[in-house]
């Protein structure tokens, strides 16, 4: 079971959305240079449908967008959870920043809007960077996804 240690509400990790950034512990990837360290262990509240629910209906006036923040332990689960926002939350859209280089064979795209994919390697920077091997994708038509990184690069 996935746990998160925090949530916000956000407006620069998916361009165009209020996003319900919900931080989740247990990272596998330990990228050296991550800002969230603290996310290393397996910390936090237990992340149920209920509490997830719970958490989208507290601040459901006010976002546009859930983003799961790692979760790269147990990706099926991250996938359970877009499924579970997908039918009770139809409107939401929902996004996965994951630390990994390609999705999980377990992950069913269409439970997605965004997916970022690539751990982060310092001297190649975040998203912001046009450096950065890190990607943001955006669903498309059908199963597709689109590379849209470079609207951090628009200022």
């Amino acid at each position: 079971m996935l746990k998160y240690v925090n949530t916000g509400v956000v407006f620069q990790e998916i361009p165009d959305e209020v996003t319900l950034s919900i931080n989740l512990s247990n990272c596998p990837c330990r990228c050296p240079g991550c800002h969230s360290q603290y996310l290393w262990e397996n910390i936090g509240t237990p992340l149920t449908a209920m509490e997830l629910d719970r958490l989208v209906r507290l601040y459901a006036n006010d976002i546009t967008c859930v983003c799961f923040m790692g979760g790269d332990a147990d990706p099926e689960y991250v996938n359970i959870l877009a499924r579970f926002l997908r039918r009770e939350h139809p409107t939401m859209r929902i996004g996965w920043y994951s630390g990994r280089s390609k999705l999980s064979a377990k992950v069913e795209k269409c439970n997605f809007d965004y997916v970022k994919l690539g751990p982060y390697i310092a001297d190649k920077g975040c998203l912001k960077d046009r450096t950065t091997n890190q990607r943001l994708y955006k669903k498309a038509s059908g199963d597709g996804f689109t590379d849209i990184t470079y609207r951090f690069w628009v200022r």
